[in-house]
């Protein structure tokens, strides 16, 4: 007998990746692998996102959301499958960077039953150096965007890279990565995140995809403070967390450990579970789920 949790999760993917892929308005490179890209998308439609009641005299310029796809690091699941979700809040009135980055091998190996997740360090490297270049790459390629309105929003995997950029600045002193000061971020909106390693690694998400990241048992332990965003806290950026509370594939409880980790630390992080939504209507234009992630990117961002 099938189990409805996994039928409502199949729908639920299947609906969300329905969409056909939106061409963005302009890509640039950060970086000279094929994967080092990223996509802008320039506000459109009616500004739906902003609390604007009328159009004001001299056109202002719209806050830009950087968005981190999901797909457990792993080479099959790229940016396009979140382009339908870039749209979306372009037509809420946002301007959208679509960042790619390097993940695993298309290939298991080493024991690994599907392809390995993540790139150490290429992965972190790539989204380190995006973020970077993002201000002057979005004022050439997205004149409407105020990059001084930066959110940060990712999904699943790239939930966990959202929030791990925008802890640069609390990573260890020896890191390449770190910052010396916080990034200027209005937030970050992280989607059914794997943010916190241990609690996910405990129960087997994604097959075990954050070890897979780190490079395997034998990194775990030493590269968690590297990488873990539950290891990385308090940032001092307002943080907000939206969660299917049906969610089988990165289970809700990830992000409750992530929150307690959060307040444990002295940081309140905004968690959003939302009753009877799984791990894909979040980023499904289609899903009233998606309306909600829209108004906790504008809270944050207007």
């Amino acid at each position: 007998m099938t189990d409805p949790a996994v039928e409502r999760d199949a729908a639920e993917e299947a609906s969300a990746f329905s969409h056909p892929p939106v061409a963005p308005d302009a890509t640039a490179p950060y970086g000279e692998h094929p994967d080092q890209v990223i996509d802008f998308y320039a506000p459109r439609g009616d500004a739906a996102g902003s609390p604007l009641a009328a159009p004001p005299a001299t056109p202002l310029l719209a806050p830009l959301v950087v968005v981190l796809h999901g797909g457990a690091w792993r080479a099959p699941y790229d940016r396009q499958h979140i382009t339908p979700f870039a749209d979306f809040l372009a037509r809420r009135g946002f301007a959208v960077a679509n960042v790619e980055y390097r993940r695993g091998s298309a290939l298991p190996h080493q024991g690994a039953a599907g392809p390995v997740a993540g790139r150490w360090p290429d992965t972190f490297d790539d989204v380190a150096a995006a973020l970077d270049a993002l201000p002057d790459l979005a004022s050439a390629h997205l004149p409407a965007a105020d990059v001084r309105r930066t959110v940060l929003t990712g999904h699943s995997a790239g939930g966990q890279l959202a929030l791990w950029a925008a802890a640069r600045h609390v990573l260890p002193a020896d890191s390449a990565w770190r910052l010396p000061s916080p990034p200027q971020l209005r937030g970050v909106v992280a989607l059914a995140p794997i943010a916190d390693f241990t609690a996910a690694e405990e129960l087997g998400v994604c097959g075990g995809a954050a070890g897979q990241l780190l490079g395997g048992p034998d990194f775990f332990r030493s590269r968690l403070p590297y990488a873990d965003p539950a290891a990385l806290l308090p940032t001092g950026i307002a943080t907000a967390v939206v969660h299917g509370r049906d969610d089988i594939v990165v289970p809700a409880s990830v992000s409750e450990s992530y929150v307690a980790a959060a307040a444990k630390a002295g940081e309140t992080v905004g968690l959003t579970l939302l009753a009877g939504v799984g791990h894909f209507p979040l980023i499904d234009p289609a899903a009233d789920a998606c309306a909600v992630v829209a108004e906790e990117i504008a809270q944050l961002a207007w």
